[in-house]
């Protein structure tokens, strides 16, 4: 009987799995794929299936537990807390992640941010649907200091494109060591002096109970006045509350925010209508190409699964 390996199905992420499969699928013709459209459980197929594939904020409690024969997940995200928090995620089970593909898209939703911020684009688009004619020097990135909270593969692409800016960059990290293109590595026992150090901001760390709510008030208070503080990473890292605080009574000159703590943002929130904060509906991740950039990590992991060499898994989270 051939080896079942389920794929959910994320149209609202622009990825059809069924897409997905066809790029994989002539490769291991051991494996019985399937499209997951039902995230519940209920499904057929979940029962048997050795494998399932999926964005991690799509599996849940009811899918984890009907899947009895799972032996491994595949995220097709770089954060895996969405799985991780699943009390039916059996210890016994593999999960590995998507790591090191984010790379291109997020550095660029990062410089968007940074570039739109500083240049007051928004304010350049009201002139333009309000026919105003203003000029102001603008400032440039050339010179400026971007410090990044959360040093990994994503932190490393976003770095090399910094210095092709000629801006100086500074990591933080839990284990500070020598990385390309970062002139300085700091602890996070001194993230408040680097924050001191930022004129952006930027916010790369993965959601854990280290990370949770820890870029709050004394962090934003800590930043020069001309700072901006730009979230690619998880809404739950930083406090929002005290975000809002920071721009309204200039403490810091704005944010970029791409992820956030209720996912999608409620409309009465108010971080939608507070002046100086760029919102983004989540999409550091996403690129028109994301099926074929996920292929070469899923399919070294699905080869492993055919030959049986679980331990060979790469990206591995441990749980």
């Amino acid at each position: 009987m051939k080896n079942t390996v389920l794929v959910i199905d994320a149209p609202e992420e622009s990825f059809g799995a069924e897409r997905f499969i066809s790029l994989v699928a002539p490769a291991f013709p051991q494996l019985a794929f399937q499209v997951a459209t039902q995230r519940d459980g209920s499904g057929p197929g979940i029962a048997e299936a050795r494998a399932i594939l999926g964005f991690a904020h799509h599996f849940t409690e009811g899918l984890l537990a009907a899947a009895k024969s799972l032996q491994w997940i595949q995220s097709f995200t770089t954060g895996v807390d969405g799985i991780l928090r699943l009390k039916a995620l059996r210890p016994e089970v593999i999960l590995t992640s998507l790591r090191g593909v984010h790379g291109p898209q997020m550095s660029e939703l990062t410089f968007l941010h940074m570039l739109a911020l500083c240049r007051n684009y928004p304010r350049v688009l009201d002139n333009q649907r309000n026919r105003v004619w203003e000029r102001n020097a603008i400032p440039t990135l050339a010179g400026k200091t971007v410090v990044i909270f959360g040093v990994g593969a994503i932190a490393a692409a976003l770095a090399r494109r910094c210095k092709a800016f000629d801006m100086a960059v500074v990591g933080i990290s839990s284990s500070p060591r020598p990385v390309p293109d970062f002139d300085r590595m700091m602890a996070r026992s001194e993230l408040l002096q680097a924050a001191a150090l930022a004129d952006f901001f930027v916010v790369l760390a993965p959601l854990s109970p280290q990370t949770a709510g820890i870029i709050d008030a004394r962090v934003l208070n800590a930043m020069k006045p001309g700072a901006y503080l730009i979230n690619v990473a998880r809404g739950g890292v930083c406090n929002e509350s005290d975000i809002i605080a920071a721009v309204r009574d200039k403490r810091i000159a704005g944010a970029g925010l791409d992820v956030f703590s209720t996912t999608p943002l409620p409309a009465d929130h108010p971080l939608w209508n507070t002046p100086g904060i760029l919102l983004t509906p989540h999409l550091g991740g996403l690129s028109t190409t994301y099926m074929e950039q996920s292929v070469p990590i899923a399919s070294q992991n699905l080869k492993c699964l055919v030959e049986n060499r679980l331990g060979d898994l790469i990206n591995v989270i441990p749980h």
